[in-house]
């Protein structure tokens, strides 16, 4: 998987979606798809933004009973999506069922979409992990645990924070996928998001991929937008 800049496009619906992506007419982005938008028009936007030739992560966080997320990824393996996620705490065989999916899904000579596990959202804080959770363990350790729980299962990668990529990476191997949300510019907002980075410190933390929503798409020019948050995603300016 290359270093790409995975765009959030959490609009309601296709006309939002088309008027964002007509700022970017000459660029090969690679978008995020999530329940907001999929729920609203389901599997078509995927085969209209892939007709505009566009890769696509699906970001759908699936956490059900094995067979039930086997057969759900059984679907989506056909909708020529380039990345899929499930919630690592559904556990191992929950994500096992999903690679097993995915792999009878993909069409003969397709590859099928790399498959990443949630550890934690960037949402979470320590204290909501014990107090609401329940869980009496650090963070970290939540988040590593997880991620190894992931690695043997089979998937490709996880979804965490900018700050746990350095831990992960030294433990499980920097060949192992990390999708890091909750990247702010320094002068942004961190809205709902608690462990967020600037893309800079993700470049240099070594995020394998960043996804970035509102920094880009509520911005008054979002091309420019783009460019600013790719030159420091990419270590030319913080």
């Amino acid at each position: 998987m290359q270093r790409p800049l995975i765009i959030a496009l959490d609009f309601k619906d296709r006309n939002e979606v088309d008027e964002f992506l007509s700022h970017f007419r000459e660029e090969k982005l690679f978008v995020k798809v999530g329940m907001e938008l999929f729920y609203q028009e389901g599997p078509s936007i995927i085969s209209h933004i892939k007709q505009l030739g566009h890769d696509i992560f699906l970001d759908l966080k699936l956490h059900d009973i094995p067979n039930t997320v086997k057969q759900a990824m059984r679907g989506l393996a056909k909708l020529d999506v380039d990345l899929v996620n499930v919630h690592a705490a559904g556990g191992k065989k929950m994500m096992t069922a999903a690679i097993e999916g995915l792999i009878e899904g993909t069409p003969a000579g397709k590859k099928r979409p790399n498959c990443i596990a949630v550890t934690q959202l960037t949402s979470t804080s320590q204290e909501m992990v014990q107090d609401e959770l329940l869980i009496d363990k650090n963070l970290d350790d939540v988040v590593l645990h997880y991620a190894k729980l992931a690695k043997e299962s089979g998937l490709d990668g996880v979804v965490c924070s900018t700050h746990e990529v350095e831990m992960l990476n030294e433990k499980i191997g920097d060949s192992f996928i990390t999708v890091t949300p909750g990247i702010r510019m320094k002068d942004d907002s961190a809205y709902d998001q608690t462990r967020i980075a600037t893309p800079d410190q993700a470049h240099e933390l070594g995020s394998t991929a960043i996804v970035v929503g509102r920094s880009i798409t509520k911005q008054q020019n979002p091309y420019e937008a783009y460019l600013h948050v790719k030159k420091s995603w990419e270590g030319i300016e913080g």
